[in-house]
């Protein structure tokens, strides 16, 4: 089986800044949700026998607090945040025009100019995915430590009939998703984990 999951809280994510390629660690709340995350795998008797993430700091820390640092952790580029470029650092809170369109409205608005593409990012990650088929062993779980909006590029890729769906979709630190591979092909992701509503 494979889990993806988003990395834990920062300061920023906390702030309502985006944060994509900068490199912040985890908060308090940040490692107290990825120590849940943990104790989730563990009570669901899930032992990660591999792990891939992000190299950016808070999707290394999530994963190495997930397997207590037991397992050989990989780290592989294609899994970086979306690249906010220009935008990098802009509050939420109080964000210009153009990202307010971009934001309402992901399938029909395209990511301003300097900002990776959505569908950059899905063929980043699908690409990432499909060299990741070539590696898979019977029977083990692999963890993939990532981010927000590459784990939505994830999902759109693994799900055959996608439409969009998840850029809306709000995804919840450590929050984690399920697929499997078999007869050559992922199965749909499925919802495994959101510490913010009931285990589904």
């Amino acid at each position: 089986m494979i889990y993806i999951i988003r990395h834990g809280q920062t300061d920023l994510n906390k702030e309502r800044l985006l944060q994509g390629r900068s490199d912040e660690p985890l908060n308090g709340e940040g490692i107290r949700q990825a120590e849940e995350a943990a104790s989730w795998f563990r009570s669901s008797g899930i032992v990660i026998d591999r792990v891939i993430s992000s190299p950016l700091g808070r999707a290394v820390q999530t994963a190495k607090i997930i397997t207590g640092g037991g397992v050989s952790l990989e780290t592989d580029d294609r899994l970086l945040e979306m690249d906010y470029g220009p935008y990098e650092g802009t509050s939420l809170l109080d964000p210009p025009p153009e990202i307010i369109t971009f934001f309402s409205d992901f399938v029909n608005n395209p990511a301003p100019a300097g900002m990776e593409p959505l569908d950059h990012v899905v063929q980043r990650l699908g690409g990432f995915l499909e060299s990741l088929k070539h590696e898979i062993r019977e029977g083990e779980n692999i963890l993939i430590s990532t981010h927000a909006i590459a784990m939505k590029g994830a999902l759109e890729y693994l799900d055959p009939e996608p439409d969009g769906k998840y850029w809306a979709r709000h995804i919840a630190n450590c929050e984690v998703y399920e697929t499997s591979y078999e007869a050559g092909g992922y199965s749909a992701p499925v919802p495994s984990l959101n510490l913010h509503k009931s285990r589904v």
